[in-house]
């Protein structure tokens, strides 16, 4: 296999466990031990150690080596430092934190798009929310969560904001986090729905206060599921 596989399978197992605090900030990881481990190549390890530095998960110096660390370093916005931390136990507290950042930043972005947008990015949106009337009847949440993902990218990089635009694969985790994870309805909330097809008209005809409202009820439901499965969480942590 080759060795960007090979380095990807490692990050798969390696970055859940130091999200999941198993090496606490501090731990110092040596090439030999991942070589080991993984039974891997001196360069494998090497780029595994490479893609770590760059999230900021670990620092690497001279003579002390590769340290893990402390969390509230890392680049919390990258999106598999986002997947590994959805994986561990502070679930819960990861999607609060991404919920919350949903809620400051899509209502802005929705009623940027509806001055911004192009006929282009109007016409996707129109597309999309067709795709996901449909998945949503059909109970096809796999296909449904692809064609979430597409629709608040578009809103995000519409709004022609580029740091906005940067958050879609932010979005795309959290999204994403909630099908993997069960979050989601069976069949995804015809309410919610109907909001994508109001945020796509109201950019569709430039209305931005329009748009930014429909928006703010997409993620304010978003927030309101959340609490019920954080009040799940504590009552089954009361219970223990």
């Amino acid at each position: 296999m080759a060795a960007d596989g090979l380095h990807s399978q490692v990050l798969t197992v390696l970055g859940p466990s130091i999200a999941a605090g198993e090496y606490p900030p501090g731990t110092v990881l040596r090439i030999e031990e991942l070589e080991d481990r993984f039974g891997v190549s001196r360069t494998v390890a090497r780029e595994v150690v490479r893609v770590l530095e760059s999230m900021q998960v670990v620092s690497l110096r001279r003579r002390v080596g590769v340290t893990v660390r402390p969390n509230h370093e890392w680049n919390l916005y990258d999106p598999l430092v986002i997947r590994w931390r959805l994986a561990g136990a502070d679930r819960v507290g990861q999607l609060r934190s991404l919920t919350e950042l949903r809620s400051a930043v899509e209502p802005v972005a929705a009623r940027l798009a509806a001055l911004r947008a192009t006929p282009e990015q109007c016409g996707q949106l129109t597309g999309l929310i067709v795709q996901l009337s449909t998945t949503a009847k059909a109970r096809d949440l796999e296909a449904f969560l692809q064609h979430d993902i597409a629709f608040h990218r578009c809103v995000l990089v519409a709004s022609g904001n580029e740091m906005f635009a940067r958050l879609s694969d932010t979005v795309a985790e959290v999204l994403t986090g909630r099908t993997t994870y069960g979050l989601m309805p069976e069949e995804p909330d015809p309410a919610a729905v109907r909001m994508h097809a109001e945020v796509a008209e109201a950019i569709h005809s430039g209305e931005p206060e329009r748009a930014e409202a429909a928006m703010r009820q997409i993620v304010s439901g978003a927030a309101a599921e959340m609490s019920d499965v954080f009040a799940t969480v504590a009552s089954e942590i009361a219970r223990q």
